[in-house]
C-alpha cells in the first residue's frame, strides 16, 4: 500500500476575504464580480486595505484534496509558498485538513505567498483580485521525488501550465509516479491556457496521462472544435480517461471505448466556487476505491452538489453519508 491516495500539485494561494459595500469597489477600482489578475505593489496596496478579513487555503487542486480528506483519504499537495505569514498560515492549514504539505516554505527573496483577495458585496457578489506570487514560480525541483513515486495516484492543475518549469514539474510528477505503478491525470482548469499551450498539453495528455477532467469548453478547446462529441472522440482518442463535465446537463465519462452519462439534480447554486474542484474530489475517491465509472461521476456530481449549496469552496457537511444517501457506499 502506497502512502498516499492521492497527492495534488498545483497552485498554493491563500484565499483572504472581508466584506465590503460598492463604495469601497468603487474607491479602490476593484471590478465587481470578476477575477482580475494583480501585480504585487497592487495586492500588497489591496491586502492592507481589507478590514476584518479571514483568510483559508485556496487552489483549486488544495481544495479538491480538502474534499478528498473529508472522503478520509491519504492525501499530499506539491505547492510553492515563501516563509512569511501567509506561506506559513497556508502549509499550516493543510497539515490541520490531514493533507502533507511536503514543500517547505522557502526562506529568503523570491516572491511573496500568493493570495487571492475577495471583496464580498451585500448582494454576494465576489471581487476576485489574485496575485500569484511564488506559487507560479513551481518547478521540476519542487517535486519531491517520494511523494510522486508513494502516489496511487497524481493529480495536476492545468492553470501551473502557463510557465515552462511548470510544465516540466507536471512532467516530473507524472512520470514518477506512473514509474512506480501509479495513474496520473489533469483539470484542464481554463480554456485560455488550452489556446496558448494547446500542443503542448495535447502531448501532455497522449504521452503522460492517464486520465484528463474538464468541462465542456475545456474539452472542445483542446482540438478547437465547436462540437462536443467531435472533441470527446478526439480525446479519447489519445487519452485512456476522459471526463467532461457539462454543468446542468450533467457527465460524460470515456473509458476503454465506453461511454457513460450521468445526470445531474437541477439546483439553483448559494454559490459556484469549488463545484469542479469537488466533482473532481468525489470522482478521485472513486478512482481510488475501485467504483465502476458510473459510481465515479455520480459521487463527483453528489461532492458538487453540496458545495454549490453554500458560500465557500469546499465541504462544510460530511461527504460520505451522502455518498451512502445516495446509494453510492454501503
Amino acid at each position: 500500500m502506497k502512502k498516499y491516495q492521492v497527492v495534488g500539485i498545483g497552485n498554493a494561494i491563500v484565499d483572504v476575504l472581508t466584506q465590503c459595500d460598492d463604495s469601497f469597489l468603487d474607491m479602490m477600482d476593484i471590478q465587481k464580480g470578476i477575477m482580475q489578475l494583480v501585480e504585487r505593489e497592487r495586492a500588497e496596496l489591496l491586502y492592507a486595505s481589507m478590514d476584518g478579513r479571514e483568510q483559508a487555503a485556496g487552489g483549486s487542486v488544495a481544495n479538491t484534496l480538502a474534499g478528498l480528506g473529508n472522503l478520509g483519504l491519504r492525501t499530499a499537495f506539491i505547492g510553492r509558498v515563501h516563509d512569511d505569514a501567509l506561506g506559513r498560515f497556508y502549509s499550516g492549514a493543510l497539515e490541520e485538513g490531514g493533507t502533507d504539505f511536503v514543500n517547505p516554505p522557502v526562506a529568503g527573496g523570491e516572491l511573496p505567498t500568493s493570495r487571492s483577495m475577495i471583496f464580498v458585496s451585500p448582494d454576494g457578489e465576489r471581487s476576485m483580485n489574485t496575485y500569484l506570487g511564488i506559487s507560479a514560480e513551481l518547478g521540476p525541483d519542487d517535486v519531491p521525488e517520494e511523494a510522486a513515486a508513494e502516489a496511487e495516484i497524481v493529480f495536476l492543475e492545468g492553470y501551473l501550465f502557463d510557465k515552462d518549469k511548470g510544465k516540466e514539474a507536471f512532467v516530473r510528477t507524472a512520470r514518477t509516479c506512473r514509474a512506480a505503478g501509479g495513474r496520473a491525470g489533469i483539470a484542464i482548469s481554463d480554456p485560455f491556457c488550452v489556446e496558448r499551450h494547446r500542443g503542448d498539453f495535447l502531448t501532455l495528455i497522449r504521452d503522460e496521462l492517464d486520465y484528463v477532467i474538464g468541462n465542456e469548453a475545456e474539452i472542445k478547446s483542446l482540438f478547437e472544435e465547436d462540437d462536443l462529441e467531435a472533441a470527446l472522440r478526439k480525446v479519447a482518442e489519445i487519452c485512456d480517461l476522459v471526463v467532461c463535465t457539462r454543468s446542468g446537463d450533467g457527465v460524460s465519462v470515456l473509458s476503454g471505448g465506453d461511454r457513460v452519462d450521468v445526470s445531474v439534480e437541477a439546483i439553483t447554486p448559494i454559490d459556484a466556487t469549488g463545484a469542479g474542484d469537488q466533482f473532481a474530489a468525489g470522482f478521485l475517491y472513486g478512482l481510488s476505491t475501485g467504483r465502476d465509472m458510473q459510481t465515479c461521476a455520480q459521487m463527483g456530481c453528489v461532492a458538487a452538489g453540496e458545495v454549490i449549496r453554500h458560500v465557500g469552496a469546499r465541504p462544510h457537511t460530511a461527504l460520505l453519508p451522502l455518498f451512502r444517501r445516495a446509494g453510492l457506499v454501503d
